[in-house]
C-alpha cells in the first residue's frame, strides 16, 4: 500500500525505512495536532499557522481562558484544515492543581464519513 506521509515523531521502520501514514484518518489526526501544539510564527512561510496552545501553560484556567483557547481552535481549523468539522471541545478541570488542563476535541471528517476524538494534556 502507497503512504501520505511520514509519522511523526520519526520512528524507524522495517519495511518502509520510516514509519509512514496510510490512512486519511491518520493523516488528518496528525495535521490537526500540529495545527493545535504548533505556535504562531513557528511555520516557516506561514506566520499565523499554529493555535499554540503552549502559549496558555501559565493561564489562569477560567471561562475566559477557555473561550479564548476554543476560538483559537475553531479560527485556525477553519482556516487551514476546513476538511475538519468540530462537535465539541471539552476541558478537564480536575487536574488544575498541578497546572495541567486537559483538552478533549471531538470532530468529524463528513467526506469521509469519519468521527473521531483528540485528546492531550497541556
Amino acid at each position: 500500500m502507497s503512504s501520505l506521509g511520514v509519522k511523526l515523531p520519526l520512528a524507524r521502520d522495517a519495511s518502509d525505512g520510516y514509519g509512514m501514514i496510510k490512512s486519511f484518518k491518520t493523516m488528518i489526526r496528525q495535521n490537526f495536532k500540529m495545527l493545535l501544539l504548533t505556535s504562531p510564527g513557528e511555520r516557516v512561510m506561514e506566520p499565523e499557522f499554529g493555535v499554540g496552545l503552549k502559549k496558555y501553560l501559565f493561564e489562569n484556567f477560567n471561562e475566559g481562558t477557555f473561550a479564548k483557547i476554543e476560538r483559537d481552535i475553531f479560527r485556525q481549523t477553519e482556516i487551514y484544515l476546513p476538511v475538519i468539522t468540530i462537535n465539541e471541545i471539552s476541558f478537564n478541570t480536575t487536574r488544575m492543581d498541578s497546572n495541567q488542563l486537559g483538552v478533549q476535541i471531538r470532530y468529524a471528517i463528513p467526506n469521509l464519513n469519519i468521527q473521531d476524538l483528540l485528546e492531550f494534556t497541556i
